[in-house]
């Protein structure tokens, strides 16, 4: 499991964790994977490009598992 911290932000957008944490390899890829249903944030489908991550979220992409902090 990874974890991310927001530090001193309030929220990360999904399409940029993903990106951020190198699980594609471009922004494109990202908004792609989501908008095919490949993301899950707290156990269901997100389909939001730019879903708004906050602290004890968690994001399941392919055998990645992320939990924001």
């Amino acid at each position: 499991m990874l974890q991310f911290e927001l530090n001193d932000h309030e929220y990360i957008e999904l399409n940029k964790l993903l990106k951020l944490l190198n699980l594609v390899s471009t922004g494109g890829e990202s908004n792609l994977v989501i908008t095919n249903g490949e993301v899950l944030v707290n156990g269901e489908t997100e389909f939001q490009k730019r879903k708004k991550l906050r602290k004890a979220d968690t994001v399941s992409f392919g055998d990645n598992y992320i939990k924001i902090v």
